[in-house]
């Protein structure tokens, strides 16, 4: 695998997936315990003084974030209070948290985490980041097959599922849908959010169509589709999204575009 999550930790992408998976189990949260399955987990924790230094994407992402002087909406502070917390309440914002830490933190009582990861290395830095959290654990295999297998053994408690494939591979837009589709059946009430880059319409649009039931697209583009080469915009979208998700979302997404994109940088959120 060449993909490498460190390289991109803290960019726009992340604040859009971030912020609305925080939102989205605390939505869930209100209904209950909550077990959250998570296909391609990472690091859990980032350190932004190493890869992502080289690529600067933090800088234009949650570095401007943190610097805000602002209001933030509130979806958008509960991710900056995260960062903040995870740094100690430093003003330097040296660390980012991933996924499987921002749920690892935020759960309780009756609640659990389960993520999968299939880079060796990066799966033993999973398991650093989460040994503080007992009800939050990370291991070695692929997303795809485990979490469906770990929904068909006991789907009845689910009732988060996140799919958040690196795209390298050619086939990670129909294994996300096709997952996507299988975790709804497995658990009809879960909610599934899968994110995805947008770089040009006809792969997205070519994705959405293999979706079918409820679904939420939350789009975020920090500049027009022009150049398929470019991580345009990314996108968030949601199969069996909650009551509210829209607005949150909106809020989500137009913060990210507003702040961060470029002239012609725009939030859209639409259903299916």
């Amino acid at each position: 695998m060449n993909y490498r999550h460190s390289f991109h930790a803290g960019n726009f992408a992340d604040l859009v997936k971030h912020a609305l998976v925080l939102w989205l189990l605390r939505a869930r949260q209100k209904e209950g315990a909550v077990a959250v399955f998570d296909t391609h987990a990472g690091a859990g924790l980032y350190d932004l003084t190493g890869d992502a230094v080289r690529s600067k994407e933090a800088e234009a992402g949650v570095m401007r974030l943190m610097a805000s002087d602002g209001d933030l909406p509130p979806t958008i502070a509960a991710l900056a209070d995260e960062v903040r917390a995870v740094n100690g309440g430093s003003a330097e914002t040296r660390f980012y948290p991933g996924s499987p830490l921002l749920i690892a933190r935020a759960l309780r009582a009756g609640d659990a985490y389960r993520g999968f990861e299939l880079n060796p290395p990066v799966v033993d830095l999973l398991e650093q980041a989460l040994a503080a959290f007992p009800a939050a654990t990370g291991q070695a295999g692929d997303g795809y097959v485990e979490v469906l297998a770990a929904l068909k053994a006991g789907g009845a408690s689910a009732r988060l599922v996140l799919i958040d494939p690196p795209f390298e591979r050619p086939d990670d837009y129909v294994r996300a849908a096709e997952t996507a589709m299988a975790a709804v059946k497995a658990a009809p009430g879960a909610t599934v959010a899968i994110w995805t880059p947008l770089k040009d319409l006809e792969t997205f649009d070519g994705f959405l169509r293999r979706l079918s039931g409820e679904v939420l697209v939350a789009e975020a583009r920090l500049r027009p589709l022009t150049d398929p080469m470019k991580m345009n915009g990314c996108a968030m979208v949601v199969v069996n999204p909650p009551g509210g998700a829209e607005a949150a979302a909106q809020e989500i997404c137009g913060w990210v575009a507003g702040a961060l994109g470029d002239a012609g940088a725009k939030a859209e959120v639409w259903r299916l």
